[in-house]
């Protein structure tokens, strides 16, 4: 039987917030996500292309940023997934609401970790 894991254990380093940094963190933490990752990096360049803006490239890394903040600490991922499962399948508004904040709170807080 496995033993359960500390709260602050991360599976690896925090990686550099780079396109290259975070899907090479994403292929160890979340490696199903990487095809949702490389189609938002697709979408985010072309809008830069027709914006004439770099902002949809800083967007889309601050994103998975936090998405690889969450991932890497087994007992934030858990939660979040956790939290989110819940908020989709509640019985009723309340339950719904209230998981989605908590999902709410857990990305802002990973956000804020990693885009100061």
């Amino acid at each position: 039987m496995s033993q359960p894991m500390p709260d602050r254990v991360e599976l690896i380093p925090r990686p550099d917030t780079t396109p290259a940094g975070l899907k090479a963190a994403l292929s160890i933490v979340a490696a199903d996500r990487l095809p949702e990752m490389v189609d938002g990096q697709t979408r985010a360049m072309a809008e830069a292309i027709s914006a004439g803006s770099v902002q949809p490239i800083r967007g889309f890394v601050a994103h998975w940023a936090a998405v690889v903040e969450i991932e890497r600490v087994p007992a934030t991922a858990q939660a979040y997934h956790r939290a989110n499962y819940l908020a989709n399948h509640a019985a009723d508004v309340e339950d719904c609401r209230r998981y989605a904040v908590r999902v709410a709170e857990i990305y802002r807080t990973a956000y804020a970790a990693v885009n100061a």
